[in-house]
């Protein structure tokens, strides 16, 4: 019996593990994927990408939406040459919540002003349906 118990423990502590790293991999490839979509200015996947009521706080402490974010997209007033993520971490919380630090490297342009910079960055996303989704944001730019 003791057996048993111990096997069945093993099992499922085995499956949770699983789950978790499989969630883990899940978030950090809805990040990737946002990633790919801002780079290409693909208003579709980034409005897919982002929760309807997402906001970020960029590095200089301005709040902007989903809605602008789309926009930026769809006018091409913003055009990235670089947009990449790097040194991630991803926490998991309930397996719908999901937070994931790490740094972010953008060239690009904004309204013709070029954009080179190096941002921490702090995303919270959540799991709708199957899909996981970017609710907010927050970056700081680092010093290099």
């Amino acid at each position: 019996m003791k057996f048993l118990f111990t096997f069945s423990y093993v099992c499922v502590a085995a499956v949770l593990a699983q789950t978790s790293t499989d969630e883990s991999a899940a978030v950090l490839q809805a990040e990737h994927d946002g990633c790919v979509a801002y780079l290409r200015g693909d208003a579709d996947k980034i409005a897919n990408f982002l929760t309807d009521d997402y906001t970020l706080t960029n590095s200089k402490g301005k709040i902007s939406t989903a809605a602008d974010d789309i926009q930026d997209a769809k006018s091409g007033r913003v055009h990235y040459e670089i947009f990449e993520n790097y040194d991630m971490k991803v926490r998991l919380y309930g397996g719908h919540t999901g937070i994931v630090t790490g740094k972010t490297k953008v060239k690009g342009t904004a309204e013709g002003k070029p954009i080179d910079i190096v941002v921490q960055f702090t995303d919270t996303f959540v799991k709708q349906g199957d899909q996981w989704r970017l609710a907010a944001g927050h970056v700081s730019r680092l010093k290099e």
